[in-house]
């Protein structure tokens, strides 16, 4: 596996449970958490609209980190789903395109 897989893996990871820990605290609720992530997705897709170039799979590289960080937001019991688990998961619901 590329190395920079890895470390993308436990950057998403380490992000993850950092929101998790913020929502837990009461500093940003699980609301102001998606509203975050929309918000940087909407700004990813403007970009991404001014590439036209990019193949689909450098799109959903792009866009893989967000949806990732909106399926751990999402899960039921945090901390308990593996990267794994959250990366099917987003795969699951991989929108249309």
């Amino acid at each position: 596996m590329n190395t920079a897989n890895l470390q993308l893996e436990g950057l998403l990871l380490a992000v993850s449970s950092v929101l998790e820990t913020m929502r837990r605290k009461g500093l940003l609720t699980e609301q102001e958490i998606i509203d975050a992530l929309s918000a940087a997705a909407a700004c990813t897709k403007s970009r991404i609209d001014g590439m036209p170039d990019l193949s689909a799979a450098n799109l959903e590289a792009i866009q893989f980190p967000i949806r990732f960080l909106r399926a751990a937001t999402n899960v039921s019991t945090p901390g308990h789903a593996t990267f794994m688990e959250l990366a099917a998961m987003v795969a699951e619901t991989k929108p249309e395109r």
